[in-house]
Order: structure tokens, then C-alpha cells, then sequence
């Protein structure tokens, strides 16, 4: 299963500049560096990136220390990936029916995936895989859009009536709540415990991203881990 295609003619992309949209990245990828390194307890070992893309996560897990095996449901993908020498190793395949080793790998990284998958069908399958392909002690990382965020609540609006696409160009970004994230990886044997990485949208000025940015420091507690834009959820296979 791919993404569903982006349509660049929808609303929130003629209104947002490019700068603001990189201010927002870069803010998301430093945060999320910070959490791992403060709450992961991981500094080495194999990573497999499921759902890739062109950046397969290693921003987060450096080498030589960590290992990234890419896999992408996209040739093209896997390719630039390979050349370009993001990850150690690439593969074409799907997730929650990849053909790997059972607990071979210290952490699986959905980074920006599970809400397209949410989309096409359930998420079982993939909390299950990953607890599957985890070595004891091992950590699955999943970092998706929140739902009990504005952004996110407005979204599932725009997806329930149908004005996705025309709003931001596509229909398959659904935000996830943290209550099923919890639950999902619990029912897959998974500890879980949820972050916050940003409270702020990508599509404000970026004044008012930086504005906002000192809320992101309370992000770890537990009742405002809940409300954010973007989430980082660490679920843990005890030993």
C-alpha cells in the first residue's frame, strides 16, 4: 500500500510559504532528537525504517553507531535512498508483511507513516510486526499527527466531509489519537509511552512558531503529552 497522491493545487499550499514550512521541519527534526536522546535509552544497535521515504531516520540514529535497514513500499524510493547512502541497507516491501527476522532489530522507526496507513486499513498488523522483529529490550518509534490537537481535530473534520483534498491536497492524513496509540501497542505486548514533539502547525508564521516553541518543553508530562500536533510514541519490548 502507497500514499494516496498529493494534489500541490489545494488550498494551505497556496497560503504557506516555503520558509515557514522549513522553519517548521527544522524545529520538528531538533525536537525530535532531543526526546530520543533523553527518554529512548538506546545509543546503538539495528534500526529498521519502515515507510521510508527519501529520509529514512538518520537524523535520529547515526552512524557508526546505529545501522538503518530502509524499507519503502516505492522503488524509486528505495533507489535515492541507496545512492544516496542514507541507509545501510534498502529493501522494497510493505508493512506488517515483511519477511524479516524475528527479533533482529533494537528499534523500529515509523516515522510519519502510520497515519497514511490508517487510511487503507488497520494498524494491528504493523505494532504486531514490530514487536515481532524487536530484540528484547528493543523499542518501536512512532511519530504521527495527534488528534486531540486543533490541527488534528479540524483535519478529521475535513476528512469526514470530504474537503481533504482541496484543503491541503490529500485525503489519507489521518491524525491518531493518543488513546489508540496506547491501546495498539499494548494489545501488540508493547510498553508505551507518548510524548509530545511540537505543539505548533507547520502553516503558522513563523513568528508564531517560535512563539509557541517553549511549550514543546512540557510535551513530556503525561496529560499534556496527549494535546499535541505531533506525537512520539516509544513502545518498549521488556526483556
Amino acid at each position: 500500500m502507497r500514499c494516496a497522491p498529493h494534489d500541490p493545487d489545494n488550498l494551505l499550499d497556496r497560503m504557506s510559504r516555503e520558509s515557514t514550512l522549513n522553519a517548521h521541519y527544522e524545529h520538528l527534526i531538533e525536537r525530535e532528537r532531543q526526546l530520543l536522546a533523553k527518554h529512548l535509552g538506546i545509543t546503538s544497535g539495528e534500526v529498521l525504517s519502515i515507510g521510508a521515504g527519501w529520509h529514512p531516520g538518520r537524523h535520529l540514529f547515526p552512524a557508526p553507531a546505529f545501522r538503518i535497514t530502509a524499507v519503502d513500499s516505492d522503488p524509486e524510493r528505495v533507489a535515492t535512498v541507496e545512492r544516496l547512502q542514507r541507509a545501510d541497507e534498502v529493501r522494497v516491501g510493505y508493512a506488517g508483511t515483511l519477511e524479516l527476522p524475528a527479533a533482529s532489530f533494537d528499534v523500529v522507526l515509523y516515522r510519519l507513516v502510520l497515519h497514511h496507513i490508517a487510511y487503507q486499513g488497520p494498524l494491528a498488523p504493523c505494532f504486531a510486526e514490530a514487536a515481532r522483529l524487536m530484540k528484547p529490550g528493543g523499542a518501536m518509534v512512532a511519530i504521527e499527527p495527534g488528534l486531540w490537537h486543533p490541527v488534528g481535530l479540524g483535519l478529521a473534520l475535513a476528512n469526514r466531509t470530504g474537503l481533504a483534498t482541496a484543503l491541503h491536497g490529500t485525503p489519507d492524513d489521518i491524525p491518531l489519537s493518543p488513546r489508540r496509540l496506547g491501546a495498539l501497542a499494548r494489545a501488540a505486548g508493547l510498553e508505551p509511552e507518548l510524548h509530545t514533539v511540537t505543539y505548533t502547525w507547520r502553516r503558522l508564521p513563523s513568528g508564531l512558531q517560535r512563539a509557541l516553541a517553549p511549550l514543546d518543553r512540557v510535551g513530556s508530562r503525561p496529560r499534556a503529552a496527549r494535546l499535541g500536533h505531533t506525537l512520539m510514541l516509544i513502545a518498549r519490548r521488556r526483556g
